[in-house]
This record gives C-alpha cells, sequence and structure tokens, in this order.
C-alpha cells in the first residue's frame, strides 16, 4: 500500500504552529515511507476565505520547504462533485432533506435543555416523504443507523469508541446548497486515496461523523491519528485567527526556516534525547509510536536557543553577505562605519534571531533612541552626567584607539569617580546606542570609532540638559 497524506488547511485564518505541526508530521511520514503528500485547500466557507489567507498558506510552506507532490486542490472547485454523491445518497435513502425552519429547531433545543436531555435534532423530517417536492427550503442530512456503535482505532489513542445514538442525523448540506465540511473532508481524502488522516485532537469528535459518511459512500476508512494540542503559556489553546502567531510573522521576526522546522517537530513528539535535527534526519527517523499525548506548550526560550544554534551554523561568508543586503535594503552606507567582517566577529554566536543582529548592526550607522527605552531617565541623568563628560574628555585627548586602552580609560573613571562598572558600562551604552543588551560596550566603543562616539555623547549630554 502506498502511504498517502494530506495537509487541508481552510483559508479563514493565517497559518499557525499547530497547523504547521500538523502539515509537518503528515509530509515527514510521506516521505519516510517513499509516499506522496498533498495539498488541499478547504475553502468552502465562503464568507470567511480570503485568498490573502491562501497567499499565506502557500508562502509559509514554501519558506519552510514543506513540499507537496499534488495540489493544491481547492474544495470550491468540487462542487459539482459533492452534489452528485448527495443526490445518489438521497436515492439510496442514506441522507434525507431537512424542513426544519431555525425557529423550529431552536423550539426544540430549549426543550431539550429544560428536560435536561442531550442536545440533538429530534428527527422529525427522518421518515417524512410527504414534503419531498416542496419548494420550502430545506437541508440534507445523513440518516444514521441507531442502537449501534462507531469504533476507530487511533495509533496514538488506541481504540475509541462513540455510541450512535449520542449521535444526531447531521446536516451534510446546508440551505445555501453548499455540502459541509465534514462531508468535503470525507469525500476528498476517498477521491484523494488518503491512507494517513494526521491533525489534531480537536478532529477526534468530527470523526464518527466522517466514519458515518464512509460507510454510506461505501469507502475505505483511513488510518486516524490525533495529535495532542499545543497551547500558550498560560494553557490557552493558540488560534490561526491570533495574527501575532502566525508562521511568517516568525520570518518577519528573524527565526530560520530550520530551526523552527526543528522547534515544532519537537512539540509532541521526540527521538532518545536527541535535540538537534537536519532535514534528513526528520525524514529518516520521524515515526507514528514516538508521538505524545500530553499537550505541548510554547516556550519562546527552547525557540530562541535553537535559533541562535542555527545561525551559529551558518558560515562566515554567508552572514556577511547577509548583512551587506540588509545594509542595502535599508539603504545603509557601510563605509560609513566598521568593517562588516569586524561586526560579524562580535555578533557571532551571540545573537538569537537575525533581527537581533539587524538591531545591533543599526547602531553603527543611525543615531541612538533615546525615547524607546525604560532605562533611559535611571541613567541618562544629571547624576550621571559626569561619567559621560569624563570620558568625553578623556577621548579628545587620547591619541591611541584600541581596545587595551578604551579598557584603561573605564578603569579611571571608576577610580575617580567610585562607582561600579555596570553604572559605567550601562550609561555609556545607553548614550551611545539607546539600547539596553549589546555586545560589551568596549568593543562597541571600539568599532564604531573615536569621532562617532564622541558625537553621541554629546546628544546624549543635550538630552540631559534638556530634560532635567
Amino acid at each position: 500500500m502506498k502511504i498517502i497524506t494530506r495537509f487541508a488547511p481552510s483559508p479563514t485564518g493565517y497559518l499557525h504552529i499547530g497547523n504547521i505541526r500538523t502539515a509537518l508530521y503528515s509530509w515527514l511520514f510521506a516521505r519516510k515511507n517513499k509516499g506522496s503528500f498533498i495539498l488541499r485547500i478547504e475553502n468552502t466557507d465562503f464568507q470567511r476565505s480570503k485568498k490573502i489567507f491562501i497567499k499565506n498558506i502557500i508562502d509559509t510552506l514554501q519558506w519552510l520547504n514543506i513540499d507537496w507532490d499534488k495540489g493544491p486542490y481547492f474544495q470550491s472547485e468540487r462542487l459539482n462533485r459533492y452534489n452528485n454523491i448527495i443526490n445518489t445518497m438521497l436515492y439510496q435513502g442514506k441522507a434525507y432533506k431537512c424542513y426544519c425552519s431555525k425557529e423550529e429547531l431552536e423550539q426544540n433545543k430549549q426543550k431539550q435543555i429544560i428536560n435536561k436531555e442531550k442536545i440533538k435534532y429530534n428527527g422529525k423530517c427522518r421518515n417524512n416523504k410527504l414534503l419531498s417536492n416542496t419548494n420550502l427550503p430545506y437541508t440534507i442530512r445523513l440518516k444514521i443507523p441507531k442502537n449501534k456503535y462507531i469504533t476507530f482505532t487511533d495509533t496514538l489513542r488506541g481504540k475509541i469508541l462513540f455510541d450512535n445514538n449520542e449521535l444526531d442525523d447531521f446536516i451534510i448540506k446546508r440551505t445555501d446548497g453548499v455540502p459541509t465540511y465534514n462531508f468535503c473532508v470525507v469525500i476528498d481524502d476517498w477521491d484523494m486515496k488518503i491512507t494517513h488522516v494526521i491533525r489534531g485532537e480537536d478532529h477526534i469528535n468530527n470523526t464518527p461523523k466522517q466514519i458515518h459518511i464512509i460507510n454510506a459512500i461505501g469507502a475505505n476508512i483511513p488510518i486516524y491519528t490525533h495529535v495532542s494540542i499545543i497551547t500558550d503559556k498560560l494553557g490557552k489553546k493558540i488560534s490561526k485567527r491570533n495574527n501575532n502567531l502566525s508562521i511568517l510573522k516568525y520570518k518577519e521576526n528573524g527565526y530560520l526556516p530550520i530551526a523552527l522546522l526543528n522547534y515544532i517537530l519537537r512539540l509532541g513528539w521526540s527521538y532518545k534525547d536527541k535535540e538537534i535535527f537536519s532535514l534528513e534526519e526528520m525524514k529518516k527517523l520521524f515515526n507514528l509510536k514516538n508521538l505524545s499525548k500530553s499537550s505541548s506548550i510554547l516556550n519562546i526560550k527552547k525557540l530562541n536557543w535553537l535559533n541562535k544554534y542555527y545561525l551559529s551554523q551558518l558560515s562566515k561568508s554567508n552572514m556577511i553577505n547577509y548583512l551587506k543586503k540588509f545594509c542595502n535594503k535599508n539603504n545603509i552606507n557601510i563605509n560609513n562605519g566598521p568593517k562588516l567582517n569586524d561586526l560579524y566577529k562580535i555578533f557571532y554566536k551571540r545573537c538569537n534571531t537575525l533581527n537581533e543582529i539587524n538591531n545591533l548592526c543599526l547602531i553603527f550607522y543611525k543615531k541612538p533612541d533615546y525615547n524607546n527605552n525604560l532605562l533611559i531617565k535611571n541613567y541618562l541623568n544629571i547624576k550621571n552626567k559626569v561619567i559621560l563628560e569624563i570620558f568625553k574628555k578623556n577621548l579628545i585627548n587620547t591619541k591611541i584607539w584600541s581596545l587595551d586602552h578604551i579598557n584603561d580609560l573605564f578603569k579611571k573613571i571608576l577610580l575617580k569617580l567610585n562607582i561600579t562598572y555596570k553604572t559605567a558600562a550601562m550609561t555609556l551604552r545607553l548614550a551611545i546606542t539607546g539600547l539596553e543588551n549589546t555586545p560589551p560596550i568596549n568593543n562597541i566603543i571600539y568599532l564604531m570609532g573615536k569621532e562617532k562616539i564622541i558625537h553621541h555623547i554629546n546628544d546624549a549630554l543635550n538630552f540631559i540638559k534638556f530634560n532635567i
């Protein structure tokens, strides 16, 4: 049997880590078993489906190097196929038209609530053939077998059983003529010969409904794997309608695709004590047996650790070329600052993301911003003004420009003012860069150059003067 998996997102929001974990696991399982991976866009929710979200799906997968063998297929282009099957099911008596109005359904619901009964359709139109030729609006419902059970074996959770009496005759086609999600999924998986469905555990309750449809059309039941949910640090399930968690936001924030894939892979899957996986190792080692039933929590520190590792593995030439492109994109004249080769030396193995590298690169070419740091008032004040004045005076008089000499200047300030190194270093760091966290301030001063350092100190002294 050739293994065929699929990733079938709905374009109603931006892809988040939970979506991509489903895609990654399905893709890796297909690749390891020399199978096929299909991309399908489930866009029958015409009100919420947007082209921008379809583009986000394609762009995200391409950025992460998750390729597909067939597709993308669009459900909106398969409506005739769905309707033909539904018409056959009506003819065979496996489905029926329901003419109950929304008001009638709501009244029935309230009655069940009062009587403390399970809320479900009461089956009024199940055997009603008198109105089959009416022009009244109707839905189409699947006729569920009564007094039976649906069972399936989940590769992660074992045997799962559902009592048919707990299910109602659910709708497979709405009054607007559009088939429902559960119906379309089944027909697509059948037509595309999907053998394994890997998806989130929030779909477990959809599975018995889909198996009922599978049985009604005489299709084969795929092998299901329902992976655990992913939550934020507060335990709240992440949502694709929260754009702050969009996968491409991670790209904008300077994360490498391989680092993100490695991080997502480990959200619910493990292989011995191994932490770092190349793409080829992912394809080779991934299996369904090592999945965890426990929910996973997003941990930005772990992602930063992985990204920092992969950044450190990039060659020097690659990083220098990246810095050149960054400077060109931001209209930065690299001749007006230190050599990029020297910048690389102080950034190497220090930064968690490309954005951190970008921000540190900018301090050598732009004036410091004193308005975006809460520590400014704690250090750039009348009390620490003397630190800047003495350092400036010593810089003006110095004829030697070396790291050793800059270190000696710091020692003189500490002795003369009887202050800690932290106070002196942070005051100068904020005056020169406007940032709280940078590589060692001595290196910054040395690479920035005497003239520019004096200019920034003057700006800081003026800031103190006008903000006393």
